[in-house]
């Protein structure tokens, strides 16, 4: 018997770090690391966000006066999401009291626009 695995596997165990000489085993260095990711994450929060001010925008000039769509909103909420994740990877306490406190707000204004439409469909429902 050869003592194949030569210990024990542990917790926490990669196979970058486990000691064997499995080298097909190993992540291949072209992966992106950690750091990166969450950047890319930061990122892709940040054009979420971003889009609802194109969507307000957009609609605003259309109506030529100032419109906030309900795609704002969702926007809103989506690019918070992602950022409040982003934020609590960071560690950051007022980035992520900012975009928690944010949240609430937009959840709220999708309650009004839709808290309305349930309360007259259930007024016609039966």
């Amino acid at each position: 018997m050869s003592g194949w695995p030569a210990r024990a596997v542990k917790a926490g165990d990669t196979a970058a770090n486990s000691g064997y000489k499995a080298p097909h085993l190993r992540p291949p260095e072209c992966i992106v690391n950690d750091t990166t990711l969450w950047i890319i994450i930061g990122f892709a929060g940040q054009a979420l966000f971003t889009m609802r001010f194109v969507v307000q925008w957009i609609a605003s000039e259309k109506a030529k006066q100032s419109l906030v769509p309900v795609a704002f909103w969702f926007f809103s909420i989506g690019g918070g999401v992602v950022l409040l994740g982003y934020a609590i990877h960071r560690e950051d306490p007022v980035f992520i009291a900012g975009q928690a406190g944010g949240l609430v707000i937009y959840a709220r204004n999708l309650w009004f626009i839709y808290g309305h439409k349930f309360k007259r469909d259930e007024g016609t429902a039966g």
